[in-house]
């Protein structure tokens, strides 16, 4: 029997409905331009479509010219409900969204469990957001993936670094890092903190970016120091926070999401 994770968050985070959803999904992205060719990695948020959809759909949007290219995703994003060690896979075979089902590469999450401090871990997967909610960005913009999801609980950033070096020479591989930036601040205050974690992010500052300035931190490091060994770049591409997304009705209280790509 096929082991599905069903969708934890549909109807929440985004719709339920599929086609309100393509179409969501799609509005999103036809409202940035296309990128280019060269891109190795993004970081992009997981909030709510109608906080973070916009913001995300800037980097996915740059996958469309790659899209025949591209034909496995690493997704790593960080635990909000379990505490565990290390980074978890998952056992399922696919993972659903209201768009259908996206096949895990199975091969690929065997070799990865081999690792010592990578280990599976249903529980973590069953209810976490960081990571389904690129699914229907990824579902739309590209032809055909399959998906290797890594939830990071209590790890490091080498750790992560390790993993994601693993697939790094592979043409045909994306690696997408899931994280909102701060959190709870009034739009003033988020504002200056998410432009300097920008700014430590695009000078690859590794030691510089501390936990409290992105909730996928530790993936983010792991990311920046690969970037650094390999000699290559992260541009910001969009900087805003939930008080330009979503209204003004919580200004003393927003949430701050950025999208980057390693090129």
């Amino acid at each position: 029997m096929v082991n599905i994770r069903q969708a934890a968050v549909a109807g929440t985070f985004y719709p339920s409905n599929s086609e309100q959803l393509n179409l969501m999904v799609k509005h999103y992205l036809n409202e940035v331009p296309q990128g280019i060719k060269t891109l190795k990695a993004i970081i992009v948020p997981h909030a709510g479509f109608i906080y973070s959809g916009s913001i995300a759909a800037t980097a996915y949007a740059r996958l469309e010219p790659v899209k025949q290219i591209i034909k496995q995703v690493v997704l790593v994003g960080p635990s909000h409900r379990v505490s565990f060690q290390g980074l978890a896979l998952s056992t399922a075979d696919q993972f659903m969204t209201p768009l259908g089902q996206v096949s895990i590469n199975k091969k690929a999450v065997q070799q990865l469990a081999e690792i010592h401090f990578v280990n599976y871990l249903d529980h973590a997967h069953e209810l976490e957001h960081s990571l389904e909610v690129h699914l229907p960005f990824l579902q739309t913009v590209l032809q055909e993936f399959s998906l290797i999801p890594i939830v990071v609980g209590d790890a490091t950033a080498d750790q992560v670094c390790q993993v994601i070096e693993l697939f790094w020479g592979q043409k045909d591989t994306l690696i997408v890092i899931s994280s909102d930036l701060s959190h709870f601040y009034d739009y003033k205050t988020a504002m200056k903190l998410d432009q300097k974690t920008s700014e430590i992010i695009e000078q690859l500052q590794c030691e510089k970016l501390k936990k409290d300035a992105a909730c996928g931190q530790v993936a983010i490091v792991g990311l920046m120091a690969l970037a650094r060994v390999k000699g290559l770049q992260i541009k910001t591409i969009d900087l805003r926070n939930s008080g330009d997304t979503a209204g003004s009705e919580n200004m003393d209280r927003v949430v701050g999401y950025g999208a980057y790509v390693v090129e």
